[in-house]
Parts: C-alpha cells; structure tokens; sequence
C-alpha cells in the first residue's frame, strides 16, 4: 500500500531552531484515498520565539495562543493520528511525506519530534518527499507555465484549485493535495531513450 501524509504547519517564524508550531494539519493518504483528516492548533513550546509578523499571516492573536492545545498534548495527539495509519517498529512501513515547500514543515516536525522521540519523526516517514514546487520550476522551465511567483495561492489560482483561507494549516495542504494532482495530469515519465 503507498502511505502518503500530506501535512502543512502554521508557526511563530522560519527557522526551526528558534520558533515553534501553532497549528498541524494531516491528510492520511492511503492507495489514494484520504483515510484521515486531522487539525489541531497548539501552543508553541517552552522558549519559543514568537514574531507578531508571522502570527499576524496566519491570522492567530497571543490572546488565541493561550486557548491552544499545549504542546505536549499536541505531540501526542499528532503521534497518535499518525501511529493510526503507520508502524513506528516496521521499516517498510512509512508515509510519503507530501506538502508545499514540505522540507520546510518536515524541519519543524522532525524538531518537535525529538523534543518527546527518541526516533523521531523517522519513525513515521520514508523521507522521500513529495512536493509540487520542483515539477512547478521544471513546467516553467519548459515553457508550460509561466506566473509571477510561486506563492501556494498564486498557483493554485492559475490551476483552478480553490484556496479561500491561505496560511490555514488544513486549507492550505488539501489544495496542495488537489494541486500535486492537478500537475501529475501535465507529468508523463518515460525511459531515457538517448543511452549517450
């Protein structure tokens, strides 16, 4: 069965080192059907840094942090949505990790996983990550597309996938999911047929 997880972060910066996640959002993909859906919106950790601009993207007050889902409860929650789906203890048994710019979320989750896992976010992904940016730069480099940025939003708006609530966590991965789809349509793989 292919395992795909589909996840997109909202958080208080960028870089992982110093800001912490607010809002996970999770579509268990499995033989291309959505299995499970998931969302929680969580305070960020113990010490982390918490910039008004990157709250202010995402919509979120200090005053909304305060109501959020603490930290360590999120982790367990997220564990748990994600051992719903995958073996932590089978190595053939991992999700595809999927999103928009995913490096970028995987760096946060895999920092969040550590705090509590020894194993970390290794446990649950393959690591071979699935993101519609790289064929988006190959379709432009070919002449098939071109837009003024490749904002989520910009992209989608070209592509006719709906997004009405960007920098929401779940809004913004299931138009990434229909987005990947979308762009498969324009995508054919063939064998190299010049062996120069």
């Amino acid at each position: 069965m292919k395992k795909v997880l589909w996840f997109d972060l909202e958080t208080t910066g960028t870089n992982p080192d110093i800001h912490g996640i607010i809002q996970f959002a999770g579509l268990a993909e499995i033989d291309g059907l959505v299995a499970e859906s998931f969302e929680i919106r969580m305070q960020p950790h113990n010490g982390a840094v918490i910039e008004d601009e990157a709250l202010e993207v995402s919509g979120t007050s200090r005053e909304d942090l305060a109501t959020f889902t603490p930290h360590e409860e999120a982790f367990r929650q997220i564990d748990a949505f994600l051992s719903r789906h995958v073996s932590r203890y089978d190595r053939d048994d991992k999700f595809y990790p999927a999103g928009y710019n995913v490096r970028f979320d995987m760096d946060f989750l895999g920092r969040m996983f550590r705090r509590y896992d020894q194993y970390g976010l290794g446990s649950f992904i393959n690591w071979r990550s699935i993101d519609p940016q790289p064929l988006l730069n190959l379709m432009e480099y070919m002449g098939v597309v071109s837009l003024p940025n490749h904002r989520l939003q910009t992209v989608c708006d070209h592509f006719g996938i709906k997004l009405d609530n960007a920098h929401d966590a779940l809004a913004d991965i299931t138009a990434t999911r229909a987005l990947m789809h979308r762009l498969l349509e324009h995508v054919s793989i063939n064998p190299f047929t010049d062996q120069r």
